[in-house]
């Protein structure tokens, strides 16, 4: 069976292109790895692949906002841990 020649209209307005979908993926892989978003936002791969629109939109994508607060703690986590740990010392 052929594939239609229509183009639907709205993909561009409420579907995500190829080009975004790789961008998310290399944020995601990227906050795994430890970089924080602001870092990866302003990363030349990222800016040269994405629109400032586009970099907002993957803010409101569940995994990226998912991943991104999961760093977050981790980070909070090991923010608190070494303050707990000079405080310890500060005492000693």
């Amino acid at each position: 069976m052929a594939r239609s020649t229509w183009r639907n209209p709205f993909r561009s307005l409420f579907g995500t292109s190829r080009r975004e979908q790789h961008v998310e993926r290399f944020v995601l892989r990227e906050l795994r790895k430890g970089r924080t978003l602001a870092e990866i936002l302003d990363d030349p791969y990222v800016r040269a692949w994405s629109t400032a629109e586009e970099r907002a939109r993957l803010l409101s994508r569940p995994n990226v906002v998912a991943e991104a607060g999961e760093q977050a703690i981790t980070d909070l986590r090991t923010a608190v841990a070494s303050s707990s740990a000079l405080a310890a010392k500060a005492v000693r």
